[in-house]
């Protein structure tokens, strides 16, 4: 048993697969499972179920998972540590994004972070916002990427940039030519916005509800690129961040008009988990985010 053949059973758990755990180590299915099995051989129990599709962890199985997952972070943040205190940034820096973070943005920044620092890796993940708080504090992400973040006992965030909140259309709309959108406009109007249990979509209705206006809610998704492909062809509006719509504006494909609504912006944070050790090559990568060179 070694620290390569922990890691390979943490990948496969996390994956729920032999093939896309393999994937991430660059190494073959058959090399997976057989490590599995060997672990399971030398340990004298089942780890995974494999009868059940996807496959269900044993009840050692998830022990193992746990005490594999703790003993590997120790590892890596003692030799990160050990590597730090001669002026190196080194290891791995586990990120998880909601979906609207930028795809280009983030990109450019783990291309000059890891073009700074070469011994340097970040492994980033998108999903929806309840999951990236969820990974954050199972300390399955050293950093969550959200909207909305809010702090807790166990979670510290950390400010990063608030984005206007536009009015988007397609170019069809009659509402495409204003230069301005009052909240009295949107009174009637066949909206495509996010689902209900997301904060972003929490401030828009809390917004609207203020100003006494109701709209059409005739779609609902969890992530803004549903949204703009239904408002292209021509679902409804929507009320969307700044950022977001830049490439569709640039093309034409949509129209973003400002919207008169003061508050309703969407704050954009870090989230980590609260009094644990930040390791120089994460504390480095949030220095990196912060940056005003490169805006997400």
């Amino acid at each position: 048993m070694n620290l390569e053949t922990l890691q390979l059973y943490c990948e496969v758990v996390r994956a729920q697969s032999f093939s896309r755990g393999a994937r991430v180590l660059g190494v073959s299915q058959s090399a997976a499972s057989q490590a599995v099995a060997q672990l399971e051989g030398q340990l004298g129990v089942v780890l995974i179920d494999r009868s059940k599709r996807p496959f269900a962890l044993t009840h050692e199985g998830q022990r193992f998972f746990e005490g594999s997952r703790a003993l590997l972070q120790q590892y890596e943040q003692l030799t990160t540590e050990l590597r730090a205190s001669r002026s190196q940034i080194v290891g791995s820096v586990r990120v998880a994004a909601i979906y609207s973070i930028g795809i280009h943005a983030m990109s450019r920044h783990i291309q000059q972070f890891m073009s700074a620092y070469p011994q340097a890796k970040v492994r980033l993940e998108y999903l929806r916002p309840n999951v990236v708080v969820d990974v954050v504090l199972a300390e399955e992400a050293d950093l969550g990427l959200l909207s909305f973040p809010s702090s807790s006992r166990a979670l510290a965030v950390i400010p990063l940039r608030t984005e206007k909140m536009l009015f988007v259309c397609p170019p069809t709309h009659r509402l495409s030519v204003r230069k301005g959108i009052e909240p009295q406009d949107l009174q009637g109007e066949d909206l495509v916005t996010f689902d209900r249990d997301l904060a972003i979509r929490r401030a828009i209705d809390r917004a609207l509800r203020r100003r006494h206006v109701e709209m059409n809610v005739v779609m609902e998704f969890d992530n803004t690129e549903n949204i703009k492909q239904a408002l292209e062809t021509g679902a409804g509006v929507a009320i969307l961040p700044e950022p977001t719509v830049r490439r569709e504006v640039e093309r034409g494909s949509l129209v973003a008009v400002p919207l008169f609504i003061a508050e309703l912006v969407r704050p954009i944070g870090i989230i980590h988990r609260r009094r644990r050790h930040l390791p120089p090559v994460v504390a480095k990568f949030i220095e990196q985010l912060r940056s005003p060179e490169v805006a997400l």
